[in-house]
């Protein structure tokens, strides 16, 4: 399986998404960074009882990750039935539910990782870099076990969470499809309307993680006596 993942990440040049994700992890922290003052001056904490910096942190880096995430899907899976390559790599003597697992895990691990590490490092930066913005970069907790424990969490049900998109575009036949599922996702999981969010909201978030692992599933159900797309 991993020499497999390997082959994902080599056949889909993974070089140009590590460059794509630090592009967009510099924008991103330029953002916070700049706006990171006025959320602290703000007296209330909105967002699932968390300070308004590490809030921010958490919906931007998020909001960002489920759209890449549904980005890669549609490119390493969706695009492979468009493109007519699943065929040639379903004629392998390999299973299929081996291979398009092997192509989930590609994507998995990757953005799993980028995510976890991209939280690590803004919050690392913000507290760097808070005696020259004038930021207190107070209630991040770099030095709690639960900070980290926390950060494992949210990155493994954000990522996993855009594997609904997957089902979608893979429903769709359609790469923008699974695209677009993902910007729902985002306005669902991280968008608010007034005072009225469902940022944080538990029920809500193990709904989703349930329709994520029925995505998957279905994904992979018979696949080895379904006719290819």
């Amino acid at each position: 399986m991993l020499k497999l993942i390997r082959l994902e990440w080599k056949k889909n040049n993974i070089i140009r998404y590590v460059r794509n994700v630090l592009i967009m992890d510099i924008i991103l922290f330029l953002m916070i960074l700049a706006s990171a003052g006025e959320l602290e001056a703000i007296d209330t904490e909105i967002l699932y009882g968390k300070s308004m910096l590490k809030a921010g942190v958490e919906m931007f880096t998020n909001m960002s990750f489920v759209v890449f995430t549904s980005t890669m899907l549609a490119s390493f899976i969706v695009g492979a039935y468009k493109n007519k390559t699943m065929n040639l790599m379903f004629s392998y003597p390999i299973s299929r539910k081996k291979i398009l697992l092997s192509q989930m895990l590609s994507v998995w691990i990757f953005n799993f990782t980028a995510l976890v590490l991209t939280k690590m490092l803004f919050y690392y930066g913000l507290a760097a870099a808070k005696g020259y913005a004038h930021i207190l970069a107070a209630g991040i907790g770099l030095n709690s076990s639960m900070f980290y424990a926390e950060i494992f969490v949210d990155s493994s049900v954000t990522v996993s969470v855009s594997f609904i998109a997957l089902l979608a575009g893979l429903k769709m036949k359609s790469s923008k499809a699974a695209i677009i599922a993902g910007v729902i996702l985002v306005c669902l999981t991280q968008g608010n309307i007034g005072q009225y969010t469902l940022t944080g909201n538990i029920p809500f978030l193990m709904t989703l993680i349930i329709l994520s692992a029925v995505s998957v599933f279905l994904v992979l159900y018979k696949l080895e006596t379904r006719d290819v797309l």
